[in-house]
């Protein structure tokens, strides 16, 4: 069944964040070339929108569509002064989005999280925003975890992502949670895309250029990617960057808003994800493959991070009609 998503689009609203959505999500296709998603888009009332630009955008559909929606993603739209002064929103919006079912995924691109925190959407949760707005969210809404560094956030039902092209990440990260890294992938290159980028906006955030010019970790982390199946330590990837501990993990999380260890953990959780999928290998040997050692230790992260047994994520997104090893 087609999944239905509706973005909203509002007063305010950036043009090419506003075309994300369905850029992405019309690229991810079943196996014999069909849509996996509907993407309509909508305003208040179905109202031509003022975007942040200087022209108006004419919509298909009124707020209803938000109604019957699997996923609703609200566009990007500058925060309003009424907003930043007081975090609460227009009776409108706030109507708006009361409408929206229990069940129904909602994502925020960029600083439109700011609404759904006003909305009350994100109490208690971790989220995210543009990087020069983060402060700000935090002063404004305490009761919010907001995180600087990363590209997205993904609370389950109530996503948020970055700043600018982060909505790019967000969305395809939508299509491999709902369809896999394969459907992903192949919508991120009909997109002209990377179907994952390392690190979060950390790497994109102003900071005061130290004296002595700081060496990149970015040859560290390739020779990583190549021996995910070995036990690599703290130590081994620092002495390979020729420094530190201290410094090699300072500069790592400059440079991907992770720690090493962390890093290297969601790059080995994504490798068994594509060999689960890709192949018909036993989980043993994928466990081993990917630096687990056993496949108990896989088990335990994929019901951490996951959410399911990897027995389980492959039936549900691996290779069709063909018998795999568990």
């Amino acid at each position: 069944m087609t999944h239905r998503v509706a973005v909203l689009a509002l007063d305010g609203v950036l043009p090419l964040d506003l075309g994300i959505p369905a850029r992405v999500f019309n690229e991810a296709r079943a196996a014999d070339g069909s849509r996996l998603y509907s993407v309509g888009t909508c305003s208040i009332g179905g109202r031509p929108v003022r975007t942040h630009e200087d022209f108006r955008i004419v919509v298909e559909h009124d707020e209803s569509l938000l109604e019957t929606a699997d996923t609703v993603v609200i566009a990007t739209q500058e925060p309003t002064p009424q907003l930043l002064a007081t975090g609460t929103l227009p009776e409108d919006v706030t109507a708006v989005l009361k409408a929206i079912r229990p069940e129904t995924r909602i994502v925020s691109l960029c600083t439109s999280a700011f609404l759904l925190a006003a909305a009350g959407l994100l109490d208690g949760l971790r989220a995210t925003t543009h990087w020069t707005l983060c402060e700000a969210f935090s002063d404004l809404f305490p009761g919010i975890e907001v995180d600087p560094n990363v590209l997205f956030v993904d609370n389950g039902r109530i996503l948020t992502s970055a700043g600018g092209a982060a909505g790019i990440d967000l969305c395809l990260h939508l299509v491999r949670r709902d369809h896999g890294t394969g459907v992903a992938a192949a919508a991120a290159r009909r997109c002209v895309a990377a179907p994952w980028r390392e690190g979060g906006q950390a790497q994109f955030i102003e900071h005061v250029v130290p004296q002595d010019a700081d060496r990149s970790t970015s040859a560290t982390r390739q020779w990583a990617l190549e021996r995910l199946a070995e036990p690599l330590t703290l130590e081994d990837m620092a002495r390979h960057a020729h420094m530190s501990v201290r410094t090699f993990t300072r500069r790592f999380r400059q440079e991907t808003g992770l720690s090493p260890l962390k890093w290297l953990a969601q790059r080995r959780l994504a490798h068994a994800r594509h060999l689960l999928e890709s192949t018909t290998l036993p989980v043993a040997r994928i466990a081993r493959a990917c630096g687990f050692g056993d496949p108990v230790a896989l088990r335990r992260q994929f019901h951490t991070y996951v959410g399911l047994s990897p027995a389980a994520y492959r039936r549900t997104h691996g290779v069709p009609g063909v018998a795999a090893g568990r």
